[in-house]
């Protein structure tokens, strides 16, 4: 499988797909309902492979790993233990099995990888001089840790019957569609906490630690300072105020806690073999590491689009990057 038929790479070999970053023919007017159902249940699409793979990790992780409810009545070490071993062991596999492939054993080379480069080994600007130490350190020792005390502290609640819990057999339209929705929360949840942390003072207090990262791999998804991670995760806290069940909060942190693997992966492809491959569906969120200021969302809804900051990967958004910069310096030299 050779990534021409694909993409091309540029003189100092960064590869650049031909394919250009796209939203699903939703949100859209005029309205395409035939399309957009068509996109829901195609493969890939709304469902499959992503939505349907984090909501059955999700659920089978609160139905199957996780301690009882009433466990969560009293939030004490051991249980603290349970629910942080739970959730290193999600990540340590997913991320693990991605960063194992690509980058230990380096099964394709750098084919369809947008850097050339390999993640920085001797580079100060990382704990232990190392980037892939430094983002696997933050992904446990804050990551893991901020999952972990949202799962505790939300299910606090309902452990102590201050939220009363819906009988899911009772209410299994309800739950299905309520988990079926969590991408869509997330997405504008994303956007609206990443716009926010790229404002001063939070952008040089907090997220500058993620943006280290300008060639991701795998392990840069949950890189984050303490403070983004708080807000990253606070996604979580909306199902509180809705007919709850402690699945909503479990589906919600996986998918946070799991999706930015493929979304860091630094690969537009990946080979599977015989000629076969599939599409993380990174190259947004690439963008957005390598340029900064565009595509603060790369999901479902077409925010950037709606305000601007959309990123497809042509010349001509790049044009027009440089363009709301140069605007975006020159505002900034009047005004101090």
């Amino acid at each position: 499988m050779a990534e021409s038929n694909y993409g091309s790479r540029d003189k100092r070999g960064h590869y650049r797909p031909h394919k250009r970053v796209g939203y699903p023919p939703i949100f859209i007017w005029p309205l395409q309902p035939r399309a957009a159902l068509k996109w829901v249940f195609a493969v890939p699409g709304y469902l499959v492979p992503w939505n349907v793979f984090y909501i059955c990790v999700g659920v089978l992780s609160w139905f199957l790993l996780s301690p009882p409810l009433e466990a969560y009545a009293k939030i004490s070490f051991q249980t603290f233990f349970l629910v942080f071993l739970k959730n290193s062991a999600l990540v340590a596999l997913y991320f693990g099995a991605f960063h194992y492939r690509l980058y230990t054993l380096r099964s394709q080379d750098t084919d369809f990888k947008f850097n050339p480069r390999w993640p920085a080994a001797k580079s100060k600007q990382f704990l232990f001089n190392d980037q892939n130490l430094d983002n696997i350190f933050l992904t446990f020792f804050s990551g893991v840790t901020i999952w972990s005390g949202f799962e505790l502290g939300l299910l606090w609640f309902p452990a102590n019957g201050y939220v009363s819990v819906l009988s899911v057999k009772e209410n299994w339209i309800y739950f299905i569609v309520m988990l079926l929705l969590i991408h869509l929360w997330r997405d504008l949840h994303f956007y609206l906490v990443h716009r926010l942390i790229h404002f001063e003072p939070l952008y040089s207090l907090a997220h500058r630690i993620h943006h280290k990262n300008i060639n991701p791999g795998p392990w840069s998804g949950l890189a984050m300072h303490p403070i983004e991670h708080i807000f990253y995760f606070s996604c979580a806290v909306l199902y509180l105020f809705f007919p709850f069940h402690p699945a909503f909060i479990i589906v919600t942190l996986v998918h946070a806690g799991l999706s930015p693997a493929p979304g860091h992966v630094g690969f537009d492809r990946i080979k599977l073999g015989k000629g076969e491959s599939f599409d993380p569906d990174s190259y947004a969120h690439y963008l957005h590491h390598k340029y900064f200021e565009c595509n603060y969302a790369d999901g479902i809804l077409p925010l950037d689009r709606w305000f601007g900051t959309f990123h497809d990967g042509s010349d001509e958004a790049q044009t027009r990057l440089k363009d709301r910069l140069k605007e975006k310096n020159l505002k900034n030299r009047f005004t101090r």
